[in-house]
């Protein structure tokens, strides 16, 4: 089953990665595109990792796939 992300709702809610790097495996997002973020932009969000705070920008696309994101801890 294919899984549906709304990006509007995608603020603060909580992804663990399958395969965890640097011990970074729980990640929240903190930062969503919003009405004055550039074009080219606007499928970027902010990823911070619970443990380590360290802040990684993705496209919200990939959070779609199964194989590399869960959606919650």
């Amino acid at each position: 089953m294919s899984r549906q992300l709304n990006p509007k709702k995608l603020l603060l809610s909580k992804w663990t990665a399958v395969s965890p790097q640097h011990k970074e495996k729980h990640f929240l997002i903190v930062q969503i595109p919003n009405d004055s973020t550039p074009l080219i932009d606007k499928d970027m969000v902010v990823l911070e990792a619970v443990m380590t705070k360290k802040q990684y920008r993705i496209d919200w696309h990939t959070l779609l796939d199964e194989a590399v994101w869960q959606q919650g801890w």
